[in-house]
């Protein structure tokens, strides 16, 4: 099976790309990237495609994702380190104009399946105390289960994932490739997940775990879900629903 993968150099992404390359049935891993990926070095099914913009995706780009059935969308940033336009585009702008892309990817008759990392915090009901981040997280996992039901758009089966604290502490095989944090944030992050993982386990998202259940959904048979956890429509998950679907 072929699957793409976009922030494969992200906390989340690292773990899914790991479960992607020790997972017999992915054949091929499609990485859409802005710059080299040091985790897909040395594994011959992972193909690294340079991608200088997200919002744009044409034939020649399409023809090499031939044949893929489904997408993690890991790509994502801090609201704290952008502006809430560019927030919005790459939360919201970026994840939509690839899933109608993907929906004509050639050499694909099967149902595309697109898993759209989002996180715990987004809700499709805003009020106003909703933070910014959930309000758009909130409108892309909307817009994407809208996006569906379009006709053009039909063979499109999304799902949105509301991880809680994401932590890679026993993902031992990715510590070496993720992102560095220094200084203040790094001391908050730690403390905050350390705090989590004793205090409300339940909250908590192990990466190697999580990469299971998004690839998992990116390569399965793309019907909704059911059980404890899941809304609209049995294709938004929250933690518990992750958490369940895990295992843990």
């Amino acid at each position: 099976m072929h699957l793409i993968l976009t922030g494969a150099t992200g906390l989340v992404g690292s773990g899914v790309l790991h479960h992607m390359i020790n997972t017999a049935a992915v054949t091929t891993v499609s990485v859409l990237a802005r710059r080299p990926v040091p985790q897909a070095e040395g594994h011959d099914k992972v193909k690294v495609i340079v991608q200088k913009d997200f919002g744009s995706y044409p034939e020649e780009l399409l023809e090499q994702l031939r044949g893929a059935e489904g997408c993690v969308w890991a790509q994502g940033i801090s609201i704290t380190k952008v502006t809430k336009e560019e927030y919005q585009k790459i939360t919201y702008d970026w994840p939509l104009a690839a899933a109608r892309a993907f929906c004509k990817i050639p050499g694909n008759p099967k149902p595309f399946k697109f898993v759209y990392i989002s996180g715990q915090g987004a809700t499709t009901s805003p009020g106003i105390f909703t933070q910014h981040f959930g309000v758009i997280k909130g409108r892309a996992e909307a817009s994407l289960l809208a996006l569906a039901k379009d006709p053009k758009f039909k063979n499109l089966r999304p799902y949105s994932l509301r991880p809680g604290g994401v932590d890679p502490v026993h993902h031992v095989e990715i510590h070496k490739f993720l992102p560095q944090r220094k200084g203040f944030q790094k001391v908050m992050e730690e403390s905050l997940v350390s705090a989590l993982r004793v205090a409300m386990k339940s909250t908590i998202s192990p990466t190697r775990e999580l990469g299971r259940v998004a690839t998992d959904l990116a390569s399965g048979d793309g019907q909704p879900l059911q059980g404890k956890g899941l809304e609209d429509e049995g294709r938004i998950l929250s933690n518990v629903a992750i958490r369940r679907l895990a295992g843990i």
